[in-house]
């Protein structure tokens, strides 16, 4: 790849990207996409880059502009010599969260004897362990079942990759788990991630069952519910939106584990459960909060 052409975007037109052979369909050779967050600090500011093998003609970049609404494409040529998108990957250091050990293709020799450890490619999806988020959701899971939690009725709300999903069907091998996205592609890439790492999908117990889904507007996930532990590493709005369908589907007792917001809108986050009858368990320290809460028996009006 020689040629990069980055645009600066939202995290929900990151998030929007389609397919490279949908967007090129008419293209012998479809450039390689990869998203990135720049700066944490910034969680709605990202970037497109779009690898190019030969120099983008006036018509690709006409077809890149629509993924990022306002921004001008910056064109850069590369060295022919280097594997522009291996060596963005190679940049993604492995992460150690709890026993968990995540990494990219580039670093499969380097799995850790003991660790649980899941290859995830940089790609189309969002949660490859990177983000403070995913790494406190892998944390937060790794100390539940440390601590005696044990669940047999899982949901991923948001899944990305699959890998929280993924995580917790090895924590808990025997239980059912349903893992959902409102993007196809995310579906795509995590149904990918399963067969690298071994994660049988179906409906039974110890199989991971994938949807496209609109939060919790699936028939899939009204017949599983209700659901002892659901995960939800999203953004602070859809969050709050999304308390009475998450609180409903979740059994008495349930936990839920909340993440993908700053620490200033988690009191937020917190107030839409409490009306819904959850307590706060547990509230990670840090910019990036991930939140534990259950759901009590007593159901709320």
């Amino acid at each position: 790849m020689s040629w990069r052409v980055t645009l600066h975007c939202t995290r929900a037109e990151a998030e929007a990207l389609p397919e490279r052979d949908e967007l090129f369909a008419q293209s012998d050779a479809p450039p390689v996409f990869v998203a990135d967050e720049p700066d944490p600090h910034a969680p709605d500011d990202w970037r497109i880059h779009a690898y190019f093998a030969e120099q983008p003609t006036t018509q690709e970049l006409i077809l890149l502009r629509r993924l990022a609404a306002g921004s001008d494409p910056e064109i850069e040529h590369l060295e022919d010599s280097t594997d522009w998108v291996t060596r963005s990957q190679q940049g993604l250091a492995p992460i150690h969260a709890g026993r968990f050990f995540v990494h990219t293709p580039m670093h499969h020799a380097e799995r850790p004897a003991g660790a649980v450890s899941f290859e995830i490619d940089a790609g189309l999806a969002f949660g490859t362990g990177q983000h403070a988020t995913t790494a406190g959701c892998l944390e937060a899971l790794d100390r539940m079942e440390r601590a005696g939690k044990r669940f047999a009725n899982l949901a991923d709300i948001g899944t990305g990759t699959g890998l929280l999903a993924f995580a917790a069907l090895a924590l808990w091998p025997d239980a059912k788990a349903i893992a959902t996205d409102i993007d196809p592609i995310s579906i795509d890439v995590t149904r990918d991630n399963a067969a690298i790492n071994s994660v049988a999908l179906g409906h039974e117990a110890g199989q991971l069952l994938l949807a496209a889904a609109d939060g919790m507007d699936h028939p899939l996930l009204a017949a599983r519910a209700p659901f002892d532990l659901l995960i939800a590493n999203i953004l602070a709005g859809p969050l709050i939106e999304l308390a009475p369908a998450f609180a409903d589907a979740l059994a008495p007792g349930g936990t839920i584990l909340l993440a993908g917001l700053l620490d200033s809108q988690a009191d937020a986050v917190v107030a839409a459960y409490e009306k819904r009858g959850c307590v706060l368990v547990e509230r990670s320290p840090g910019e990036w909060t991930v939140l534990v809460l259950e759901r009590s028996y007593q159901k709320t009006s």
